[in-house]
């Protein structure tokens, strides 16, 4: 009887910790639903409500002066933690979390230096590598394209990768690579995503990894009408042309997200940054029916074996912003 008494009462605290737990996400531009990045934290968070039936609060970007004001207005609320999504909110929790220091906050894709934040981020030129690697054993061309989003340097990262990769197969491959624009716009423009693609395929590229948010659709869309292959990026998007998509660098920004919702549940959340790459299982490469019959076994075999040189540090990545510069 008294373990059993014992036990109801664990189980008690257990239950009322977990009714402490009221969660919110703030979504960045491009909505849960640009089957990239957003959608990937979408996943994780509807992963935990799943799994604990715990709801949570949400709230979607559409123009640059919300974040601060989403942010807040979570906190005033209760929630706790509150999960912020992308670099670009980073001076919005910055200035919040400093308000509320009771409320755990965790930022994805960025760095913010205070003790109830936690950020994580990711060795995107690791996993850009890996893809680099089977675009260069894909192409017949010995040319290869990158469509990023934003030009910013984050975004740079994933493109240095991507060459290194392509170059460490075939140290003649070209690497044309096009930006999509300077403003948060160029996360969620298809139609000049895939103007870009048709551009790079012009000039005889005939694969093309996109790091673009949902201005990727349109790069996906212009491989499927030209013939050629497209790569995507964080969520794994084979299954959105199958035949069309040779893979998908997958960024686990849906583990990051479901990990800070259950370990708050937990009492398992800690401040601090967290730094995920290949060794992590933060970064890799998607392979599914989808895309199965577009990777050979000698490309297996040498994606997997360049994976396994990365995380034992016999090939260094390098990561373009440490100097703003890709070397090889």
């Amino acid at each position: 009887m008294k373990l059993l008494g014992t036990l109801a009462l664990l189980l008690t605290a257990a239950t009322a910790h977990a009714a402490d737990v009221q969660p919110a996400v703030v979504f960045d531009m491009g909505g849960k639903f640009d089957k990239s990045f957003n959608q990937g934290v979408y996943d994780g968070v509807e992963r935990f409500k799943t799994e604990t039936g715990i709801a949570y609060r949400e709230f979607e970007v559409t123009n640059e002066t919300q974040r601060e004001q989403a942010l807040r207005r979570m906190a005033q609320r209760g929630a706790n933690p509150v999960l912020g999504v992308g670099f670009a909110q980073a001076p919005a929790m910055e200035k919040v979390a400093a308000e509320f220091p009771d409320t755990k906050f965790t930022i994805i894709d960025a760095v913010v230096d205070l003790p109830n934040v936690q950020s994580v981020v990711f060795k995107e030129h690791e996993g850009s590598f890996l893809v680099g690697v089977l675009a260069a054993m894909a192409s017949t061309s010995g040319k290869v394209g990158f469509v990023g989003g934003m030009d910013i340097p984050l975004i740079r990262r994933f493109a240095c990768g991507y060459e290194q990769g392509a170059k460490h197969v075939n140290g003649d491959a070209e690497v044309i690579q096009n930006m999509t624009g300077t403003t948060p716009a160029a996360w969620n423009d298809p139609g000049r995503g895939s103007e870009l693609s048709i551009g790079q395929f012009d000039r005889g590229v005939d694969v093309i990894y996109a790091a673009a948010g949902g201005t990727g659709v349109g790069v996906y869309q212009a491989a499927k009408d030209s013939g050629k292959l497209a790569i995507g990026v964080d969520s794994n998007q084979n299954y959105i042309h199958p035949g069309t998509m040779l893979t998908s660098m997958l960024k686990r920004v849906d583990v990051a997200a479901y990990n800070a919702f259950k370990q708050a549940m937990d009492d398992s959340w800690q401040p601090g940054v967290q730094v995920l790459g290949l060794a992590e299982d933060g970064v890799g490469w998607a392979l599914d029916e989808h895309n199965e019959s577009l990777i050979s076994a000698d490309m297996k075999s040498a994606v997997e074996g360049v994976a396994k040189q990365i995380i034992a540090g016999d090939i260094a990545v390098h990561d373009y912003t440490s100097d703003n510069n890709c070397t090889y």
